[in-house]
Parts: C-alpha cells; sequence; structure tokens
C-alpha cells in the first residue's frame, strides 16, 4: 500500500461557500490546502478519534474529529474511494471509517445535540442538519424560542441569515431556564466578538493606509481591535491567513500587511488586507497586561512582560505570537536600485511590487497578492505611453489578468531572471536576449519583440487581408503592373531621339511614379466584376453534392409534418423539423447518418467518372482563355495609354519625339481594342468608354 492517498478536487464548506482544494493522507497528518486562499489545514494523526462516510450533496463526503474537539468535514469524493480509504485508516491509523446515513425525512422536530463546535439537529437518531458554531454571529432569546444569525459570506450567492429553534417550556432541570441554557451553550462556541476585559496591549495613533485613517490598535486574546475616529473593526485572529514585513524603497519606512479572510467590511467596500505604515525611526516601550507567570505560560518565551525596540518589531512580534503565524519577507531579490521591491502603476494608482519566494504582493491601492501556484503565465510587454519602461503582465490560473505597468527598463534584467528562476512561465520567452544586450536595443526594437504572439496574429491578419484583395488576380497585378511598365518605356526610349531620351530620363522616371497610381485604379475595377461573374458559373452537367443526413431525413419527413400541421408556413416547417430531428432517438439518426454516408460515396463514384469522361475540362480551359486574353487586353490598353500620355508631355518640348509610324500603330491597335470591347459587355464597356477621348485628342492633334 502507498504511504500517501491524495485526492483533488475535493471541497471544504466555508461559510455556506464551496472552497476546492487537494486533500492528502500520510502517516503522519492529514493535510488540505485550499486552492483559493492557499491556506494549509493540518491534522496530526494521533489527534484523529473518529472519522464518518456519508452521502452528501456532492457525492460523499469524511468527517474527521479529533481530541482537540475540532472537527473537519470535507466532501467530493467517489463512491468507489471508500475502500481504498477505509483500508489505509485501518492500517495506517487505527481509526475505522464508520459509514453514517443522514436523515432525508424533512422533519423539523427533533433533537438538537452539541457536539463540540457542532450543532447537529438529529432525528431518529440520524443527523439531519449540522451547524458549525463558529459560524454563528449572534444569538438572541426569547418566550420559548432561540434565534441564531449567521456570519455573511460575500462569496456565495445564497446566504443562510438565521434560524429560529423552538424549545419546549417542559425540558431542563428544575430552576433552570432551558431556552437560556440552549443559548448558553451556543454562545459558548460561537463567533461571538464581545470586549470584555482588558486588552493584553495597546498600540496607540497608528498610521493605517488601508483602511485609511489612524487607529488605535487594542490587542485582546482573541481579536484584534480597530479604534478610529470613525469606525471600528473588530478582527478575530482566526481570520488571519498571513503576515508580511515589507521594507519601503525609501529605506526609512516599513509596511505591515496583514491578509484577511474573509475581509472586514465598511458599507458596501471590502478590506482583504490590513496595511500599517510605520517609521524605522519610531521607538516604543511596551508592557503587556498580564503577569510574568502567565506570559511565559501562554506565550512560551515569544513574548516578555516588558519589551522594547522598534514600534514596528513590536506590533509584528506581538502579532506573530497572538497569531500564530509566520511572518514574510522578501527574499533575495534586489532590484537596479538595489531595493527589495519595484516601483510600477496598476489601475493608475502607484505603488512597490515586491517579489517574494513564493509569490508576489503589490502595495498598496489596490493591494493585490498572487501566489506562484496560482500564476498560469506571466508576459513582459512594452509600455503604452513611452519605451522607457515595460508593463508586467500576470495571468492567473482562474484567467485573470494583472497589469503593473510604468516600471523602469533597467528593472527588466533583474525581474526577468528571478522569474526565470522561479521557473514560472514566460508568454514571450526569448525576448530578454534582445533587450538586455542593448537598452538602445529596447526603445527601438521592432513591435514584434515585445509581444510575439499578438504581434505575430497582427502579422498574419495582415497578410491575410492583402491575400483576400489580390487572390483573385492571382499573380496578375505582377505581371500586367510593373513588368508592363518598365517594358513600355524601353520601347519608347528605342522609337524616341537619343537627345530626347537623354534629357529627359529624369522626367521618365517621375512619370513612371506618376502612372502607378491610376493604374493600381483601373486594376482595382478590372479584378471586381468579371469575377463576379465566373463564381456564378456552373457545370449543369456534374454531379450533385450529397445531403447530410438530417435533410434525408426532411425530405422524407416534409410531407408527414405538412399533413399533421395543415396550413402551416415553411419557416415553421423547418422549426418543427429542427425540433422533432433533436428528440429523434439515437437508432433512428444513426441510419440516416448511414444513407448519408452511402450518398457520399454515390458522389464520389460520379464525381470520379465524371472527371475521367472529360468533364469539367472545357469549362475550365474557356476560363484560363478567357483570362489570358483579358490580361494582354489590358496590357495593351495600359501600353497605348502610357505612350499617350508622354507624348502629350513632350509635346511642347520637340513635336518630332515619336515617328508617325508609332502613333498610327498605336492608333491601329487602339482601333482594334475598340471593335473588341463591342463584344464584351459590363465592366469591359465601361473601360471602352474611358479609352475612346484620348485616342479622338491624338487623332486631332494628327
Amino acid at each position: 500500500m502507498n504511504d500517501t492517498l491524495e485526492f483533488s478536487e475535493i471541497y471544504q464548506e466555508v461559510k455556506g461557500t464551496w472552497n476546492d482544494g487537494r486533500l492528502r493522507f500520510s502517516k503522519q497528518t492529514v493535510v488540505y490546502k485550499n486552492s483559493k486562499t492557499g491556506k494549509v489545514d493540518s491534522i496530526p494523526v494521533p489527534e484523529l478519534t473518529q472519522a464518518q462516510w456519508r452521502r452528501v450533496c456532492l457525492g460523499h463526503g469524511i468527517k474527521l474529529c479529533t481530541s482537540t474537539g475540532n472537527i473537519y468535514k470535507y466532501d467530493g469524493f467517489k463512491d468507489t474511494d471508500f475502500e481504498k480509504i477505509s483500508e489505509y485508516f485501518k492500517a495506517n491509523y487505527k481509526v475505522e471509517l464508520v459509514e453514517k446515513d443522514m436523515c432525508v425525512k424533512g422533519w423539523n422536530w427533533g433533537t438538537a445535540k452539541f457536539n463540540g463546535p457542532l450543532l447537529s439537529f438529529e432525528v431518529n437518531e440520524s443527523p439531519a442538519f449540522e451547524i458549525p458554531l463558529n459560524s454563528v454571529s449572534q444569538c438572541a432569546t426569547g418566550k420559548n424560542e432561540v434565534t441564531v444569525e449567521f456570519h455573511q459570506n460575500d462569496d456565495t450567492e445564497v446566504s443562510l441569515m438565521e434560524v429560529r429553534f423552538y424549545v419546549p417550556p417542559t425540558t431542563g432541570e428544575e430552576g433552570s431556564d432551558p431556552v437560556e441554557a440552549f443559548a448558553q451553550n451556543i454562545l459558548s462556541k460561537a463567533d461571538v466578538i464581545q470586549a470584555t476585559g482588558d486588552a493584553v496591549c495597546i498600540f496607540r495613533e497608528l498610521q493605517c493606509l488601508t483602511p485609511r485613517g489612524r487607529y488605535d490598535i487594542r490587542i485582546y486574546p482573541t481579536f484584534l481591535h480597530l479604534h478610529g475616529k470613525t469606525f471600528d473593526y473588530k478582527i478575530p485572529y482566526t481570520t488571519v491567513l498571513r503576515l508580511f514585513l515589507l521594507p519601503h524603497k525609501d529605506q526609512r519606512q516599513m509596511f505591515f500587511v496583514i491578509s484577511l479572510d474573509p475581509p472586514i467590511k465598511q458599507g458596501q467596500t471590502r478590506y482583504h488586507f490590513l496595511i500599517l505604515l510605520f517609521s524605522k525611526e519610531e521607538d516604543i516601550s511596551l508592557t503587556l497586561n498580564m503577569n510574568e507567570d502567565e506570559v511565559e505560560r501562554r506565550f512560551e518565551g515569544k513574548l516578555h512582560k516588558n519589551m522594547s525596540g522598534s514600534l514596528y518589531e513590536m506590533v509584528s512580534r506581538v502579532m506573530k505570537a497572538l497569531v500564530n503565524r509566520k511572518i514574510t519577507v522578501p527574499g533575495n531579490f534586489q532590484g537596479h536600485s538595489g531595493a527589495q521591491c519595484i516601483t510600477c502603476s496598476y489601475k493608475a494608482s502607484s505603488g512597490l511590487l515586491y517579489p517574494l519566494e513564493r509569490g508576489f504582493i503589490y502595495v498598496h491601492k489596490p493591494p493585490v497578492h498572487l501566489r506562484f501556484e496560482e500564476i498560469a503565465c506571466v508576459n513582459f510587454a512594452r509600455g503604452t505611453t513611452t519605451t522607457r519602461s515595460f508593463d508586467f503582465e500576470i495571468e492567473t490560473k482562474q484567467g485573470n489578468q494583472y497589469t503593473f505597468s510604468s516600471i523602469e527598463r533597467e528593472e527588466y534584467g533583474k525581474l526577468f531572471d528571478f522569474v526565470n528562476a522561479k521557473k514560472l512561465s514566460i508568454k514571450n520567452r526569448g525576448f530578454k536576449e534582445g533587450m538586455k544586450g542593448n537598452d538602445n536595443m529596447y526603445s527601438d526594437s521592432d513591435d514584434d519583440q515585445h509581444d510575439a504572439y499578438l504581434e505575430r496574429m497582427k502579422e498574419e491578419g495582415k497578410i491575410r487581408e492583402e491575400g483576400n484583395d489580390s487572390d483573385d488576380s492571382e499573380g496578375e497585378s505582377d505581371e500586367s503592373f510593373n513588368p508592363g511598365e518598365e517594358d513600355d518605356e524601353i520601347a519608347e526610349e528605342y522609337d524616341s531621339k537619343a537627345s530626347a531620351s537623354e534629357s529627359s530620363a529624369d522626367d521618365g522616371d517621375s512619370d513612371g511614379d506618376r502612372k502607378k497610381k491610376p493604374a493600381k485604379k483601373a486594376k482595382f475595377v478590372k479584378e471586381r466584376k468579371p469575377r463576379k461573374k465566373e463564381k456564378k458559373a456552373k457545370d449543369s452537367s456534374a454531379p450533385k453534392r450529397p445531403m447530410s443526413a438530417y435533410m434525408l431525413w426532411l425530405n422524407s419527413s416534409r410531407d408527414r409534418i405538412k399533413s399533421e400541421n395543415p396550413g402551416i408556413s415553411i419557416t415553421e416547417i423547418s422549426k418543427k423539423a429542427g425540433e422533432m430531428w433533436k428528440q429523434l432517438g439515437k437508432e433512428k439518426k444513426e441510419e440516416w447518418d448511414a444513407k448519408a454516408v452511402e450518398a457520399k460515396k454515390e458522389y464520389d463514384r460520379a464525381m470520379r467518372e465524371y472527371k475521367e469522361s472529360g468533364g469539367g475540362s472545357s469549362g475550365s480551359s474557356k476560363k484560363e482563355k478567357k483570362k489570358k486574353g483579358g490580361k494582354n487586353e489590358e496590357k495593351r490598353k495600359r501600353k497605348s495609354a502610357g505612350g499617350r500620355e508622354k507624348e502629350k508631355e513632350r509635346a511642347t518640348g520637340n513635336d518630332s519625339f515619336k515617328s508617325r509610324e508609332f502613333i498610327s500603330s498605336e492608333e491601329s491597335s487602339s482601333e482594334s481594342d475598340k471593335g473588341k470591347g463591342r463584344k464584351h459587355k459590363g465592366s469591359d464597356d465601361e473601360e471602352e468608354v474611358v479609352s475612346t477621348p484620348p485616342s479622338s485628342e491624338e487623332s486631332g492633334s494628327d
């Protein structure tokens, strides 16, 4: 048998909400880690006294009871896990996993039993429901009635506000009120904060950044009391997740951060972090409101009755002893300036980002803590406003994205090395070499370096758009536009006088540049309209495409649908057929699928025979001839148009620039083009009209 058993997607109910996590059974401890908060529950095996296997809403669950009075419940197991877990418990824990059925009769009359931190309501000795008493916020009594109110959880869509118990007046011993006895049993285990007695110590006028203001902090044995001029907050130590002690970048101040779950509330505002700011130069002498023996017995040397030192050290030391949690400090990371943090902005507010050994924390507005295990990937991106900074993006496994912007580019190398050492997934890996080797390369680099994936998608989109514009021409622009112009200019030079061609060599270059713009317009008109004609052309003798299974079924069922629904419209037939097809059985659908497969095979066979018999080849040859003829015709038109433009430009400088034979040959070619143009329709007619005026002007000049 394995030394450990591990289960994923195990749920723990916390104040009305289900939190998933991982549960591991080992020979020494039972460990559950919450995936959302990272909180770890560790149960020593010697403390286990009882284990129950129960059928619950999320499959099956385990209830573990300990000798210290704590009860832990984990749900989400499969039915097949029972034997495996039961054998493991017997072999390693010496505890039998007992099956316990829940009462599902729905009765509201039964017996209330207080079992440690749970109030169990039982019907016929089977539990109907259980109430964790640490979820109780208040308990009120009335005549024969006890009202129990609960803490609210913001993560739940539906919350249980209160439960009322009717207590019969005949129960209880003589001289005791059964209602009061019931209420006292609840309050003894409930999470009801009552500021009774003296505080262990008080810190006066501490500067608090979140929530903002100056507060007196009163330290009680079980909770923390923040007393301000406007608001008061009572924070149980059980809600404290983590403690952080972070040095400010100026090396003169310290942040002390307390992570809370659930958060403290003020109206609709939730504060998940309590952030205190201290000056390193501020000292304090502290005396605990306890005798020395009690301090030694309770804190085991962690605290003393009389202590002195820096204010931030005293606060962190007292909190660590009372909350019984470690204080997290920055690790080995050092930025460009030697500080253990990076100056950046988050959501339009400037703050400090601290790379820790197991995560990142940003202070202070709003505070953000991200653990490495919940990070999916990170990304280094160029800043949106200036090239002197970059953005650091963190994407979590839940799909949330956090962007820390305006980070100085000098911090890039240190941050990249830190992320790489922690083996975090870097989205645009490969950017580091180009940036770290040369700082100027970052500011002058191409956009495709700062986010390789994003820019690659943009480039592919541009190529796709250009491809859509030029797919129809299929290389026609290369053949009829650029080379055609070059051939045209060479022909003109050979037909011109040497002196004129030499003197106008520079003009010829500029003319060529000016000619390119109208040539593109002609190409644009030429491309579109003839292609639409070609798409409409279909071969009527070609085999028809096969129908899908649904269309085959619809054709066979259309008459039946019409007969069952007289007067039904075509659109209603389609809707009705869609509903009937959805309700059709699997076997029936398989029959029509088989028919569709046969139809596809028949179509493939007919298409092969059609192609072997020469079908479709004549149509393609006609298209090729038409396309080739169109290319030659456009080439001739461009040649004639270019020649006429050049002659008009040079007519004032040298009347005998071109020979009459060349001009007459142009006229004859243009006339032949006009004769051809009459045979075409649509865009060819438009081109004929455009080409007519230059030839008439030319003949007039002659």
